[in-house]
């Protein structure tokens, strides 16, 4: 396909185009890569008009259910939703190993719903390196609810916050982790707590542990946005919490949207984009350089064998440019 083949389906809400397209830009080919650059240069125009939402959580947390339940309830209002899946890679295939499209059975045949699940590759934080431009390409084709769903790994997953708009965090009841605090990093960042799986024997559990969290952010310090985080309760089996959710969610785009933090926090997302994507270009310039691939394995022999410290070893690289 060219490029133009790329653009047109696109916008024209084309599934295939688009997830052809998302496929060039998880592409390390360098061709693939030039096609893929000149599609978002010319999609970006009618990029920027959905709602990014980041959901994150521990393994077992039920992250693939609530959103499930949570897009089909937004499809049956007659939202079009997009669910950029992020996967751990497998250190065979480099593949993505848990497949969210078999575990939402009925929202993976929604017309108005498109799921891509992507792998992790290598980059920190459970968030795949292209995400950025997938949200992007999504956005063009038409979709107004993009919700990317992190690995949960941990602290490092607050590296989704930097591309979304609101970040809900779902956390378990009987975790401790509402006195201990283990959390704190991720919980600082959130925009809304939801304790899940608050349904029959655990009902009193999950209440408790909404209560518990609900003190522990009264210590953090106010948010720049003037948003006041929540804590609220769900379970997909019950059907609970969906909608008080999505309320919240539309809360919170209006008071930001009102108050100017909406469109700042974007500005701050793009340039912090561009700083790692130009960090991210400099390596690529660096390694493909010949002196560079001449002296690396030399290099690293000498440092493996404790024969040069590792930052002599980097000025070695560095005196050839």
């Amino acid at each position: 396909m060219k490029p133009e083949d790329y653009i047109e389906g696109i916008l024209k809400s084309d599934r295939i185009a688009l997830s052809r397209a998302i496929t060039l830009i998880e592409s390390k080919k360098k061709e693939h890569r030039l096609i893929a650059d000149e599609v978002i240069e010319n999609i970006l125009p009618e990029t920027g008009k959905s709602l990014r939402i980041g959901i994150t959580g521990v393994p077992g947390v039920g992250k693939s259910t609530f959103i499930e339940k949570i897009g089909k309830f937004l499809t049956s209002n007659g939202k079009k939703i997009a669910v950029l899946s992020i996967d751990p890679t497998s250190t065979i295939s480099k593949g993505s190993i848990l497949g969210d499209k078999t575990r939402m059975e009925e929202l993976s045949v929604d017309p108005k719903a498109f799921i891509r699940p992507s792998p992790t590759g290598n980059y920190l934080g459970g968030v795949a390196q292209k995400t950025r431009e997938t949200i992007l390409l999504c956005e063009a084709a038409g979709y107004e609810i993009i919700i990317v769903e992190t690995v949960g790994v941990g602290q490092s997953e607050v590296s989704v916050k930097k591309m979304v708009d609101f970040f809900l965090l779902l956390m378990l009841a009987g975790g401790g982790d509402e006195l201990q605090g283990i959390k704190r990093g991720i919980m600082e960042m959130a925009d809304m707590i939801v304790i899940n799986k608050v349904d029959g024997s655990n009902k009193k559990a999950g209440e408790r542990a909404a209560k518990e969290f609900e003190k522990a952010l009264h210590l953090f310090p106010p948010n720049e946005n003037g948003w006041v985080v929540p804590v609220g309760t769900a379970s997909a089996l019950e059907h609970t919490g969906i909608e008080d959710t999505w309320k919240t969610i539309l809360k919170f785009r209006d008071l930001t949207t009102e108050n100017g933090h909406f469109h700042s926090n974007r500005e701050n997302q793009n340039l912090s984009w561009f700083r790692e994507a130009l960090r991210e270009r400099l390596e690529q310039d660096f390694f493909s350089r010949h002196h560079v691939r001449q002296n690396l394995k030399e290099t690293e022999e000498l440092i493996f064998s404790g024969k040069l410290p590792v930052r002599k070893g980097i000025d070695r690289l560095l005196s050839g440019i």
